[in-house]
């Protein structure tokens, strides 16, 4: 890149005016989106941002000023404000900023993929997506329609005074349809597909065709008709089985964000809350079942979180998280890893270069289990089955929650009965995942893109992923 000059005035300002550590990243986000409701094209959204951060540690503080004009005179006046902000910092703060250790890099990633998308008109992207909206609109009864495609491409460069450099240019798409009935305010339905929010992967325009619209959105919009007349969800306490988007979320609001080691450290109190899940539970708590392993994997192709270094330098990797039911690991920076003993889990990252990074949910993958749907469905003799977020709520802790789906149905002697709507659970984490007796196996697996994650002051929009098969678990709360 051509900003490699600017970078290395930047940490040279920085180490001469007293840091003792100094880093520059360069982002420049691309980014479309367009969508079809009910039949019409909507708004179509193009943006480019570029621009710097410089970070620095100096007096064992933090600093960063960040700047989209790219001038020498821009970036000595962010390495000189970075190092100010930081020395005012220190003499605040009670806690001098250690780091982790790493090996210095220089290298390059792209992310792989066949199609760019955005080489394919907009006339083409706009007649896939009507054709979408027709084919949900063949259902007799459907009122409301929508889908769109959702493109991003990141070029980066990363320089440190520790001697890396570090080129990255990350490539995402994402799509969704949804369609429902609307009669009034409170008689409606809506299904959604893949996802309530599509699907997001680190992927070029190929995985338009992978999603597979055209065979699945006359199942949705012939359920979306469906759930106008279908029973409300029974409540009581019952085993559930949840489909895999559901427990993408799932994991994700109470694993992702729960073993993030910055709120464990209190330092996301102020704006989304703690953990439960504190460093004195480390290789002591069973969170889960025995038969559940959490890892964080940063390498896995596909993720929205998968990259060749985080925005410290750090080298994707595996790291465990939950290592048969045990808890044994966090979702770490540098700093918060160095406060344990342990290695950064490569998990710092942040929103576009206005912003410092942080830590960040990650690809957070549920390894698979060694059951059939048929399996899991069969050995519940009265339960529900639950399909697709529609709603969802946490505590601060990350402990009790309820969780919402757009649709379900009866389990009945082990088959799928009646179907119900709007159906609803709660718990709280640890109960909860470990009542969990029954994984999908490899064939139900997959990889469940999150393009909107908010975390940070001031707010930063994270893109991670999760990694699972539907799941069986026993004797859940449903319902009011």
């Amino acid at each position: 890149m051509q900003f490699e000059k600017l970078a290395h005035l930047a940490i040279d300002i920085a180490t001469k005016q007293g840091a003792s550590y100094a880093d520059f990243r360069f982002v420049e986000t691309r980014t479309e989106s367009v969508d079809v409701s009910d039949s019409k094209p909507g708004l179509l959204d193009r943006n480019l941002s570029a621009g710097f951060g410089v970070r620095v540690i100096a007096d064992g503080a933090w600093g960063f000023a960040a700047s989209n004009e790219l001038t020498e005179e821009s970036v000595r006046n962010a390495a000189r404000l970075a190092v100010e902000i930081a020395k005012t910092s220190a003499k605040i703060n009670d806690r001098r900023i250690e780091l982790a250790p790493i090996e210095s890099a220089k290298d390059r990633y792209v992310t792989p993929f066949r199609i760019d998308p955005f080489e394919i008109s907009l006339a083409e992207k706009i007649d896939r997506l009507k054709s979408y909206d027709a084919i949900m609109r063949a259902q007799e009864g459907i009122t409301s329609s929508n889908c769109f495609m959702d493109f991003r491409r990141i070029s980066k460069l990363f320089v440190s005074s520790e001697g890396s450099k570090i080129e990255q240019e990350l490539l995402h798409t994402g799509a969704g349809a949804s369609c429902g009935v609307v009669k009034s305010r409170h008689d409606r339905s809506e299904r959604s597909f893949p996802s309530s929010s599509g699907q997001y992967m680190a992927k070029g325009y190929e995985l338009i065709d992978e999603i597979g619209f055209e065979e699945n959105l006359p199942r949705i919009a012939e359920q979306a008709v469906a759930m106008m007349t279908a029973k409300e969800c029974p409540s009581g306490v019952y085993d559930i089985v949840l489909s895999g988007d559901q427990v993408s979320l799932q994991i994700h609001e109470s694993v992702g964000h729960a073993l993030e080691l910055d709120r464990v450290f209190g330092s996301e109190r102020n704006f989304s809350g703690t953990s439960f899940a504190t460093t004195d539970k480390l290789d002591v708590l069973q969170y889960a079942s025995p038969i559940v392993s959490f890892v964080s994997d940063t390498t896995h192709p596909g993720g929205l979180a998968t990259w060749g270094y985080d925005d410290e330098g750090v080298k994707s990797h595996r790291v465990d998280l939950v290592r048969d039911g045990l808890l044994v690991g966090y979702l770490s920076n540098r700093a918060s890893a160095a406060r344990i003993g342990r290695s950064s889990s490569g998990a710092c990252m942040a929103d576009g270069w206005r912003n410092p990074p942080i830590v960040r949910i990650t690809n957070v993958i549920l390894e698979p289990g060694d059951s059939a749907f048929d399996e899991l469905i069969g050995g519940i003799d009265d339960g529900i089955y639950m399909e697709t977020v529609e709603s969802w709520s946490i505590d601060d802790e990350r402990d009790s929650f309820q969780l919402g789906c757009e649709i379900g149905w009866e389990i009945k002697g082990g088959k799928l009965g009646d179907m119900v709507k709007r159906p609803t659970y709660s718990s709280n984490t640890v109960k909860f995942w470990n009542s969990c007796d029954s994984i999908g196996d490899k064939s139900l697996w997959k990889l469940w893109g999150t393009p909107n994650c908010g975390k940070g002051q001031p707010s930063q929009n994270g893109r991670t992923a999760q990694g699972t098969s539907p799941c069986r678990f026993r004797q859940i709360k449903v319902g009011a």
